[in-house]
């Protein structure tokens, strides 16, 4: 058992001898909501630690920029024959579309990744 698990574990403790208390003076017909209030602490509690477990469990993101250097220096690397075949081929406008293509790619591949 971890250290701050120990004090949270005497924390509950406390909170829950409290509440007995609280039965004893009050008697027993505030007893349900004592109970709902101590049920409810739990219930925090509970989440509380799913949330940090999940947390510390999550894959770690990697660098995002990472993944778009290999496409980026790719794109380039086609682009070269691609517009040349294009200027050659349809003249200005084939070079147009080449690189609008080029763009919407990158751009594609960008957004699909958030």
């Amino acid at each position: 058992m971890l250290p701050g698990e120990m004090s949270e574990q005497q924390e509950f403790r406390h909170e829950l001898e409290a509440t007995l208390a609280a039965r004893d003076e009050m008697g027993e017909e505030l007893e349900p909501q004592l109970v709902d209030r101590f049920a409810d602490r739990i219930e925090q509690e509970i989440d509380r630690r799913a949330k940090e477990q999940a947390y510390r469990q999550r894959p770690r993101s990697r660098d995002h920029n990472a993944p778009t250097i290999p496409l980026a220096l790719g794109s380039l690397g086609l682009a070269i024959p691609l517009i040349g075949a294009a200027g050659g081929l349809a003249g200005v406008t084939g070079v147009i579309v080449v690189c609008i293509a080029i763009v919407l790619v990158n751009l594609l591949w960008v957004l699909g990744r958030r």
